[in-house]
């Protein structure tokens, strides 16, 4: 039976997370299943590629969340990462210590699962991670966002350490790339 991690253990494992690839299975919240690659590159930048049929795209950077949707007509859909759950791990300086930013911290035996919010926003949602420990590794997240709709996305093998080039956080040369696309 594994400890409950300490938060401030969690919170060392992600600022040590400068740079991160993994495959991921997302959980909609209307339960259909997308699959695809993550890119993150901390602080605040990070990128889904959905894999076919999908083509969607979503990525965080320049403090930005875009979210790219190949069958639409129009730009991507943009949003503040700040007012989004996300920002949380993505932060410069992660510290889960914070005056009422986690919200829960449970351990089942095997993982620790820390329940987080911006304490200034609990209005954006919440974020709810899994780690297992031996190593501290991200396995799983569940974001619920302000309208109470979960997204959860699990996590395979995690390879950290890394290298992403910048251009694959850069909403305005994804903006680019589409834009002949919808012509």
């Amino acid at each position: 039976m594994a400890e409950k991690l300490p938060l401030g253990d969690i919170s060392s494992y992600l600022n040590g997370l400068k740079t991160a690839q993994a495959k991921f299975t997302q959980v909609n919240d209307d339960g259909s299943l997308s699959t695809g690659t993550l890119y993150i590159k901390r602080p605040g930048r990070v990128r889904f590629e959905y894999d076919p049929p999908e083509e969607s795209l979503v990525m965080a950077g320049g403090n930005t969340v875009a979210i790219f949707d190949a069958k639409s007509n129009s730009g991507p859909a943009t949003y503040p990462l700040a007012r989004t759950p996300l920002s949380i791990i993505l932060a410069t300086n992660v510290d889960l210590g914070r005056a009422r930013m986690v919200t829960g911290h449970n351990s089942d035996g095997k993982t620790t699962t820390v329940t987080a919010q911006d304490p200034e926003h609990p209005e954006y949602g919440n974020i709810q991670m899994v780690f297992t420990d031996s190593p501290t590794e991200l396995r799983q997240w569940v974001i619920t966002d302000d309208s109470g709709a979960k997204t959860t996305v699990v996590l395979g093998d995690l390879r950290s350490g890394v290298s992403i080039p910048d251009s694959h956080f850069n909403i305005e040369m994804a903006k680019a790339r589409q834009a002949p696309e919808r012509r």
